[in-house]
């Protein structure tokens, strides 16, 4: 039995409360079968008193959306001095801000499909059916729309035929203030986790993505039986290491730290394409992580224990000398 004490934040007061609740869960029953003492706590209005009161030897963040992806939760740790498995605040940052993150891609080399960012106002103030036809001839059809700042999918999008544009975007942007309308590219959609360990970051299987509706949204994600799953995903060796290649790259590249996980496309031409990175990636029953870990051969208590070793290893390091 180790003598670390990990506190798991889950739960937090966003549309990803129920998934961060499953995914926190999943976790510390983890941690504990490797032999780590371990507390869920939410981030709520008594986080700050239990950090001080009975401050753990670290935190493992389990919290989706803004609060555990978007750097919050992170600054309020690095404030009070709690060492935590996974990106600083800035790269959490970066990482959530979806234009942010394919621009710092593309402007490494790596493929991306082509996108505009617009916010709510701009339809409002210059009139919504022309902004929406530029849009179009931009682009094209299909079109994905999603917010700018979300995650698991939330206000994602297809976009097949004009019509179904004012519709979709408002729909979109119920969930952000600012839409991300990107080109379509078919091809298989995979996710590509990456683990650091003491030789760097390193890529595990590929997932690949087949969700029943065709596509990966909020239900597909959480609905067993909605997606099947194939890991290592069907690809050819040349596409695996592209795939493996690219996560490692956005990881680096974005700053990220531990653990993230990378989405992105292989096109029928082969090219890879950088859809978005996750700094917090999901734990579920259904999540992508685990199944990358499973197929590894590994398991996701002893990655997430050695995780919690670097972090607290790391925070040591930092500490100004006596």
């Amino acid at each position: 039995m180790s003598d670390r004490f990990v506190a798991v934040l889950a739960g937090g007061l966003t549309h990803e409360r129920d998934v961060s609740l499953r995914s926190g869960r999943r976790l510390s029953a983890a941690l504990r079968t490797a032999g780590i003492t371990v507390e869920e706590w939410d981030a709520d209005s008594s986080l700050m008193s239990r950090l001080h009161e009975r401050r753990p030897d670290a935190v493992v963040i389990a919290l989706h959306g803004d609060q555990g992806e978007g750097g919050s939760i992170q600054t309020v740790l690095e404030l009070v001095g709690v060492p935590f498995v996974g990106a600083d605040s800035h790269a959490c940052r970066r990482a959530w801000d979806k234009p942010t993150a394919k621009a710092e891609l593309a402007r490494a080399g790596l493929a991306t499909p082509d996108w505009v960012v617009l916010p709510q106002s701009t339809f409002r103030e210059l009139g919504a059916q022309a902004v929406l036809a530029a849009m179009v001839d931009r682009l094209g059809l299909p079109m994905m729309l999603k917010p700018d700042q979300s995650g698991s999918a939330l206000g994602a999008q297809l976009v097949r035929h004009a019509t179904e544009l004012p519709a979709a975007m408002v729909d979109c942007l119920a969930y952000g203030n600012t839409v991300l309308a990107e080109r379509f590219v078919a091809g298989a959609e995979v996710a590509v986790a990456v683990i650091e360990d003491e030789d760097g970051p390193v890529a595990l299987p590929a997932v690949e993505i087949v969700p029943e509706s065709g596509v990966y949204d909020y239900t597909a994600r959480y609905t067993a039986g909605l997606t099947d799953f194939h890991t290592p995903a069907r690809l050819t060796s040349a596409a695996a290491t592209a795939v493996a290649e690219l996560a490692v790259a956005a990881h680096r590249l974005l700053g990220l730290r531990d653990v993230s996980r990378t989405d992105a496309i292989v096109a029928e031409d082969g090219t890879v394409y950088f859809l978005e990175a996750n700094s917090s990636p999901g734990l579920t029953e259904t999540s992508l992580l685990p199944m990358a870990i499973e197929a590894a051969g590994k398991s996701l208590g002893d990655i997430y224990a050695a995780l919690v070793e670097r972090a607290i290893a790391r925070a040591r390091s930092s500490a100004p000398s006596p």
